[in-house]
């Protein structure tokens, strides 16, 4: 699976049943819906999230910081400073400093087992690449109606699993 929390009842989490699902699709159509008619809320405001990756730039880590800050939310990036293996103490300690930094922490480009060791500790959700395309919740973005592009299903979805897991 493509995300890891230690929130087990994150719908980012886990396998979502149908219902979860259809929920999802559901709120993500209601903020496409809110976004064309201009009636975006700050779903996300006084929210701190942390993207953790090495490229701000990168198409994915955008994704995110769009999804996030539309809705009001504050998204700071962090360079990972350990190797991909990370010492345990040093994984710990980030985990643990991320953990009382922000509301919730994405992992971009950070091997899975990194990404485990980082929510174990973090006691916020930690999330594995959830802007990827190859992420398990990615392909529920074709399911949102419209006729917009698939990126902004994506970010719609995005937002819609943010606002469940952290809103």
């Amino acid at each position: 699976m493509g995300s890891v929390s230690r929130h087990r009842d994150s719908p980012a989490c886990q396998q979502l049943s149908a219902a979860q699902a259809a929920a999802l699709v559901a709120r993500a159509s209601e903020l496409q819906r809110a976004a064309a008619e201009g009636s975006r809320q700050p779903l996300l405001r006084g929210k701190n999230l942390g993207l953790l990756c090495s490229d701000d730039r990168a198409f994915d880590a955008t994704l995110f910081r769009r999804a996030a800050t539309e809705l009001g939310a504050h998204v700071a990036h962090i360079r990972p400073s350990f190797g991909t293996e990370g010492e345990d103490v040093d994984v710990l300690r980030t985990a643990q400093l991320l953990g009382r930094l922000y509301d919730a922490v994405d992992c971009e480009g950070l091997p899975h087992a990194l990404v485990e060791q980082i929510a174990a500790e973090a006691g916020v959700p930690v999330f594995d690449g959830l802007a990827q395309p190859q992420h398990p919740t990615a392909a529920l973005a074709e399911c949102i109606g419209g006729d917009c592009p698939e990126p902004d299903k994506r970010r719609f979805l995005l937002q819609a699993l943010l606002v469940s897991t952290v809103g």
